[in-house]
């Protein structure tokens, strides 16, 4: 059944929309060049932009609200001092991603599903002025010669910018919000994300020092769920946490936090993912937490979990755990070694105990699918063991959202042996179940 089509909001041709356009060029006149003066703080330059806004309004002459004045003021503030038309946006709880692509066309994701809203730019000129200010606080530049850029809020948002010639329709922004509030185990069982099984599971595996791997699609919340298994750590152990832009919320008080760096104009001074995996080694980590395997650097993280980093975690983009070890059979050749396929299987094999698989079903939910130990080799194959899998036998409710869930499939992965030694306990209901479900794929 096809879906239905997006709606379009009218776009906005109020009188105070056509004032507020008078009004924001008059104040950009007056304060634009004093916007990057080092001299003023934050609070300064708020200070001298509601001056200087109050003033040109008054200077307009046309009669406004208590009501009409203070919405004029707000929008016109958030062009100044924030993200123009997206603060709204970011400042809404109930939003997760905000894709802008050009600047008259802004949609947002709540819920799972994608919405297009009333917000708009005035001019792609503003748009890139909102994208300058967003990469220029993070020390990263966007100009022809550097047209994509990814870059980070304050508050832990990933951005994604890219700019024409390569943005054939105008400058295109991508913001992923991250709650202010990380999300807790407790909020993804909520959710249905996770079972209680599934979750005990996984801390007790966490506890264990077992090597995880999260995969998944775009979006899928990949990030989010490997905050919530990294809040499983103990506090007295020592993280370093990897990423090509700084992301994760772990809340342990020993954590070190080392992002990545794009080279400079001039091509030089690039500090890669890899870089920063081999640099870890020798920083004494407990584990090893990197946000994404996306190149050469899984060599290096495969090996170091060989060689006494247990209990690291990451992430890969693949849509099953067959596929995620594909996908890193793939990423160790971007390393250039030149190694032979079964030796980097046998890494692969020796090195992850565990792939856990997040799928977004067709409701727009995210869900675990799949948890899944990697057992060993077996001639040339690596071997996979579910040990829990979504069950779609429930079908869907009145408003289309899947009633499964995840249910083990009643074998009891080997790893628990390691639980048995470190005295980790795990209730009997974890493997409560004797016949395996009937999986399909349905997301």
């Amino acid at each position: 059944m096809p879906r239905p089509p997006v709606p379009v909001p009218p776009p906005p041709t109020d009188a105070l929309t056509r004032l507020k356009d008078r009004v924001g060029k008059a104040l950009f006149e007056r304060v634009g060049s004093r916007m990057n003066d080092p001299s003023l703080g934050e609070a300064a330059l708020r200070a001298l932009v509601l001056a200087e806004l109050d003033a040109v309004v008054d200077e307009e002459k046309v009669p406004l609200s208590a009501e009409e004045r203070q919405r004029l003021t707000a929008e016109l503030a958030d062009d100044a001092l924030g993200l123009g038309p997206l603060q709204r946006l970011l400042d809404d709880g109930s939003v997760t991603e905000i894709m802008v692509n050009g600047p008259e066309n802004i949609y947002v994701e709540k819920d799972g599903r994608l919405t297009r809203t009333a917000a708009r730019f005035t001019s792609e000129e503003h748009l890139r002025r909102v994208i300058d200010r967003i990469v220029s606080k993070v020390g990263r530049r966007i100009d022809e010669s550097s047209p994509l850029v990814d870059a980070r809020l304050s508050d832990g948002s990933r951005v994604n910018a890219i700019i024409p010639p390569l943005a054939f329709s105008g400058s295109t922004l991508t913001i992923r919000k991250f709650s202010k509030d990380p999300f807790t185990v407790e909020d993804l069982l909520g959710f249905g994300t996770l079972s209680p099984e599934m979750a005990e599971l996984l801390r007790a595996c966490v506890e264990a020092r077992l090597n995880v791997i999260v995969s998944g699609g775009t979006g899928t919340g990949k990030t989010t769920l490997l905050n919530v298994l990294s809040s499983f750590i103990p506090e007295d152990e020592r993280i370093v946490t990897i990423e090509d832009a700084v992301e994760l919320q772990l809340q342990q008080e020993h954590v070190v936090r080392l992002e990545s760096r794009p080279p400079n104009i001039e091509g030089k001074g690039a500090i890669t993912i890899r870089d920063l995996v081999r640099n870890s080694l020798r920083m004494r980590p407990d584990r090893i937490v990197v946000g994404e395997c996306r190149g050469g650097e899984s060599l290096d993280m495969l090996q170091a979990m060989n060689t006494g980093h247990d209990g690291s975690l990451s992430t890969v983009h693949a849509n099953s755990p067959r596929d995620a070890i594909a996908r890193l059979e793939t990423l160790v050749l971007m390393a250039g070694m030149d190694l032979p396929l079964r030796a980097i299987r046998e890494q692969i094999a020796s090195a992850v105990d565990v792939v856990v698989q997040l799928t977004r079903l067709r409701d727009g939910t995210r869900r675990v699918t799949h948890v899944t130990e990697v057992q060993g080799m077996e001639g040339e194959t690596v071997t996979l063991q579910d040990a829990f899998l979504f069950d779609y036998s429930a079908g869907v409710d009145a408003a289309g959202r899947f009633l499964g869930k995840p249910v083990p499939t009643g074998v009891r992965p080997r790893f628990t042996d390691r639980f048995t030694e470190l005295g980790i306990e795990i209730s009997p209901r974890v493997f409560g179940m004797l016949q395996p479900p009937r999986p399909q794929r349905w997301g």
